[in-house]
């Protein structure tokens, strides 16, 4: 496999500059563990997660690979039960080293992870976001575009938003997301000065990600344009836009003149858990495996660049065929 160094890379002991983005629920320790034996960095969203079930994930991680990974958390209190507090503790007893927030700052957590000489990345969308993390001390920023899937920081396409924040914060290095699907994704945030991409929505389309059979169907079945920026399914996560893919709950709020009480369906239960528990037509809840129902009618999250998301591969693959695409894409334009 070919190495692209950068200031990424050097900085966290990676072959690759690409980042397994964590795409809440449908992260395990499968999808983390190969992403991470192939040089790249494997994510896990713990947000969600109890503290049980966030230590039971990391030490299956760890067992499965040497390589390198990090955990997500979700700054943003309303968007949980476990204190972020709880997470960053349980983590570094885990040995978590690389910690990853969004939503939300990273400030209270940086000198207690710094301590155990952990490194912080944090989500921005905005220069001047950039330069108020930078100053609190975090070590890599996310730059993330309003492209990207799922809940999103930014109304700041990808394109402009990762020079102007390079510009802003030039010794820090800087991941581009939102948009991003191929080598030549890759390839062109590095000439704009990134570090790094992550990648979320091709990672859906991997063998080891946790998501629902049909989920990844309608994702690998998108074009560009089949994505909705919205904050519609907004219980369990108020106020917080997101993108998803169009389906029948999007059509008819759209028909109805999305209305923001009141929507068509609110309260219907459209499909369940696994153990029997209801999932409400607006909830924000991912298609993962076990979920019946009409699963199609939960918020299917992708970016656009689901247009570019064609094929199911092992994630190892994957991260090799996105390394040999940028590798190519880069000697192209030199």
């Amino acid at each position: 496999m070919s190495r692209l160094t950068t200031t990424l890379t050097d900085a966290l002991g990676l072959d690759v500059p690409i980042v397994q983005a964590p795409v809440g629920s449908a992260t395990c320790p499968a999808l983390a563990a190969t992403v991470a034996d192939a040089g790249a960095l494997g994510m896990l969203a713990v947000t969600w997660r109890d503290e049980a079930a966030t230590r039971e994930v990391i030490t299956e991680t760890n067992h499965r690979t040497d390589g390198v990974f990090g955990v997500n958390i979700v700054a943003d209190s309303d968007a949980k039960d476990v204190p972020t507090e709880t997470h960053v503790e349980v983590c570094l007893d885990e040995g978590i080293d690389i910690f990853s927030f969004s939503f939300g700052d990273a400030a209270p957590y940086i000198e207690q992870i710094h301590s155990h000489d952990g490194t912080i990345l944090q989500t921005v969308g905005s220069a001047a976001e950039a330069k108020a993390a930078v100053d609190a001390g975090v070590d890599v920023l996310v730059a993330q575009g309003w492209e990207a899937g799922g809940h999103v920081q930014s109304t700041v396409a990808t394109l402009p938003l990762v020079p102007r924040i390079v510009d802003a914060v030039p010794d820090t290095p800087v991941i581009a997301a939102g948009g991003i699907a191929d080598g030549r994704g890759i390839a062109a945030v590095l000439t704009l000065g990134a570090a790094g991409a992550w990648l979320g929505t091709r990672f859906l389309a991997t063998e080891e990600a946790h998501v629902h059979r049909r989920y990844r169907q309608r994702v690998l079945g998108a074009d560009e344009t089949e994505t909705v920026y919205s904050a519609l399914f907004d219980e369990g996560w108020p106020d917080v836009p997101h993108r998803v893919l169009e389906n029948t709950t999007v059509a008819d709020w759209k028909a109805a003149g999305q209305p923001e009480t009141e929507r068509p369906g609110g309260g219907e239960v459209v499909a369940e858990t696994d153990d029997g528990t209801p999932i409400r037509r607006y909830e924000d809840s991912l298609a993962v495996p076990g979920i019946d129902g009409d699963v199609e009618e939960l918020p299917l999250y992708a970016g656009q660049s689901a247009g570019l998301t064609q094929t199911v591969q092992s994630a190892d693959e994957l991260v090799n065929t996105l390394t040999e695409e940028t590798v190519e894409a880069l000697e192209r334009a030199n």
